[in-house]
C-alpha cells in the first residue's frame, strides 16, 4: 500500500509540491509497505531463528562459571538469594539482609522461575538471565528488520549484539539489568509496530476521503499495541525503577509519531488534533497501564503477611493523617517505597559513599570506565599453561562496537535534524532515555551496567548507519560492492574484537601479562 499526501480536495498541480511533501514527511516510510513477498518473511524468520541460535549459544555456553566456591559472584549475592526467597517464601522478600530491600520484585521473580528449574545453583539463578539475553537479540533483529525494511540489515544488528560484551555478560550473571532491557526493547518494538499500525489507518481513511470531515482529523481507535507496550512498561518499572525514564521518553515519542501522522495527512488542525485526541489515550497506554502494572507486581506482598513494610500503617505511621482514606496496604507500599528512595538518594559521593569501580554516565557511551565483577588470583587458580594464572569477568563494551558511539550519535542527529529520518528520533530517544535522566543526579554513585539498556539502541543506531553506508537499492553495482565490503569488514572487527575480549569477558585463566594486555585504557585499570 502507497499513501499520497494529496488530500481529495485538492486537485493536482495546486497541493504542496514533491519537494514539500519530501520534507514534511521526512525520510522512511509512511505506512506499511506492501505485504513482505512468502520467501522474504520465511527468510526473515530463518535469519532471526539463526542469529538467536547463535546468543543461545554464547549465552548458555558455562553459564554455570565462574561461581565463588559455588555461591553467587558479586551483586549475585544479593539477587539469587532473593530469588531463592521469592521461590520458597511465598513470592515474597521477608528478610532482607540490609535491613531493606531496594528494587521492585519482577527481576527477582525472573531469577526465581531459574532457580525453579535448576535449583539454588549457577545456573538456577542465571537461567532466566541468559533466557532474556537470547530474547533481546531477537527483538533486536525484528525490530531493525521493521525499522529499515531490511532483513539483511536485521540480521547484522542481532550479529552486532550477540557480540556486545555488555549485554553478553549481563546475559550470564543473576542481576536486574538484562531484564530491564528485554522489558524496554520489547515496549520499543510495540510502539514501532503501533505507528506502522496508526499510518496504515490513516492511509485507509485517506483513501476513503474521510481525513477532512473533521478538521481534527480522524480518531485512531483501540491500539492493541500500544496498551501492550504500556504492560512492558510496567514490567521494566517493576524491575527497577530507572523504567520510569522510558515511560516518560517513550510516552512522547508515541504522542510525536501521532502528530507526526496527522501533519502527514494534511490534517487541518494537527496540533489541536493531537491534543484532544492523542494524549488521553496514551496517558492511559503508558501512564496508567504502566501504573496498575507495576501494583500488580506486587501482587504477593499484598496479600503477605510477612512482606517488608507490610502492615506499615499502624506500626511505623498513623493510620490517621491526611492520607487516611488511601488503603492501608496502598500507604504500606508508599512507606516502602518512601524507604527505598531515601536508600538510593544517600548513596552519594558527598556522603563518603565511594566504589573503586563506580562510573559516571559521561563514560557509558565509550565504555570508558567498565565494571570489574570478578577476579580471581592466586595459587589456586592454574590452566593458562603458566605458573601464574588469573581469571576475571568485565563488563565491557566491546570497543569497535562502543567506540563509534559519537559519530554514530552525531549522524544520527544529523539525519533527524536535516533529513527528518523518524528512525532516527525513534532510535535516539530510546538511547537518551538510557542516559540523558543520570545527568540530574551525578553527585549518586553510579556504574556502567546502568548503561545495558543503552546498548540495543546503540545498536540500532550503528544498523542505520550501516544501511547508509550500503546505499541505495538504486546506487550503482560498484557503489553497492564498495558499501558491503566496508560493512564486512566493520562487522567482521567488531567479532574479532569480541574474541579478544572473551577470557575477560568469560573468566578463562589467563597470564597476568595477557590480562593486561586486555587492559586497553588507563581508565579500565
Amino acid at each position: 500500500m502507497t499513501v499520497t499526501d494529496r488530500s481529495p480536495s485538492q486537485a493536482p498541480g495546486r497541493g504542496p509540491s514533491a519537494a514539500q511533501d519530501r520534507r514534511l514527511i521526512g525520510p522512511g516510510p509512511l505506512v506499511p509497505g506492501p505485504e513482505p513477498l512468502p520467501g522474504d518473511r520465511a527468510r526473515g524468520w530463518i535469519v532471526t531463528a539463526f542469529v538467536t541460535a547463535l546468543a543461545a549459544i554464547t549465552r548458555f555456553t558455562m553459564l554455570n562459571y565462574p561461581t565463588d566456591a559455588k555461591t553467587p559472584v558479586f551483586d549475585e549475592k544479593h539477587y539469587a538469594p532473593q530469588g531463592w526467597q521469592v521461590l520458597t517464601g511465598g513470592w515474597i522478600e521477608d528478610n532482607p539482609g540490609y535491613g531493606l530491600v531496594v528494587h521492585p520484585p519482577v527481576g527477582k521473580q525472573m531469577i526465581a522461575l531459574g532457580e525453579a528449574l535448576f535449583g539454588y545453583t549457577a545456573w538456577g539463578w542465571r537461567f532466566s538471565a541468559a533466557a532474556a539475553g537470547v530474547v533481546l537479540v531477537l527483538l533486536v533483529v525484528r525490530i531493525v528488520r521493521r525499522l529499515t525494511r531490511s532483513t539483511m540489515l536485521g540480521a547484522i544488528a542481532g550479529l552486532l549484539l550477540v557480540v556486545d560484551g555488555v549485554t553478553f555478560v549481563s546475559s550470564r550473571l543473576g542481576m536486574l539489568d538484562i531484564f530491564q532491557a528485554v522489558f524496554v526493547v520489547a515496549a520499543f518494538g510495540c510502539l514501532i509496530v503501533d505507528r506502522d499500525d496508526v499510518r496504515s489507518r490513516m492511509a485507509k481513511v485517506h483513501a476513503e476521503g474521510r481525513v477532512l470531515d473533521s478538521v481534527w482529523g480522524p480518531r485512531f481507535g483501540v491500539r492493541w499495541w500500544r496498551f501492550g507496550a504500556g504492560i512492558l512498561l510496567g514490567l521494566a518499572v517493576g524491575t527497577k525503577w530507572s523504567g520510569l525514564y522510558f515511560i516518560a521518553f517513550f510516552g512522547l515519542m508515541s504522542v510525536a509519531f501521532d502528530l507526526a501522522t496527522r501533519r502527514a495527512y494534511r490534517v487541518q488542525r494537527p496540533w489541536i488534533g493531537t491534543a484532544l485526541r492523542d494524549i488521553g489515550p496514551a496517558l492511559y497506554a503508558l501512564v496508567l497501564v504502566p501504573l496498575g502494572v507495576y501494583l500488580s507486581t506486587y501482587w504477593a506482598w499484598f496479600a503477605s503477611e510477612t512482606g517488608v513494610y507490610r502492615h506499615a500503617v499502624g506500626s511505623r505511621i498513623g493510620h490517621d493523617g491526611m492520607f487516611s482514606f488511601v488503603p492501608d496496604a496502598l500507604r504500606s507500599l508508599w512507606y516502602y517505597s518512601a524507604s527505598v528512595l531515601e536508600f538510593h538518594s544517600g548513596l552519594t559521593n558527598s556522603a563518603g559513599n565511594q566504589h573503586p569501580w563506580e562510573s559516571k554516565p559521561w563514560t557509558w557511551p565509550m565504555g570508558l570506565r567498565p565494571m570489574l565483577y570478578y577476579f580471581a588470583d592466586g595459587e589456586r587458580i592454574s590452566g593458562c599453561d603458566a605458573e601464574q594464572c588469573v581469571k576475571a569477568v568485565m563488563l565491557i563494551g566491546t570497543p569497535a562496537l562502543w567506540w563509534v558511539s559519537v559519530p554514530v550519535l552525531g549522524w544520527g542527529l544529523w539525519q533527524l535534524l536535516v533529513r527528518r529520518d523518524w528512525r532516527w528520533a525513534a532510535v535516539l530517544t530510546g538511547y537518551g532515555a538510557g542516559i540523558l535522566p543520570w545527568f540530574a543526579s551525578l553527585d549518586r554513585q553510579m556504574y556502567y551496567f546502568y548503561a545495558v539498556p543503552m546498548a540495543p539502541f546503540l545498536v540500532m543506531g550503528v544498523a542505520l548507519v550501516i544501511g547508509d553506508i550500503l546505499g541505495s537499492p538504486h546506487a550503482s553495482t560498484e557503489r553497492r560492492t564498495t558499501g558491503l565490503l566496508v560493512v564486512c569488514l566493520y562487522v567482521g572487527l567488531v567479532i574479532a574484537n569480541f574474541v579478544w575480549l572473551w577470557p575477560i569477558l568469560t573468566a578463562l585463566p589467563i597470564t597476568p601479562e595477557h590480562w593486561n594486555d586486555q587492559l586497553w585504557l588507563p581508565s579500565w585499570r
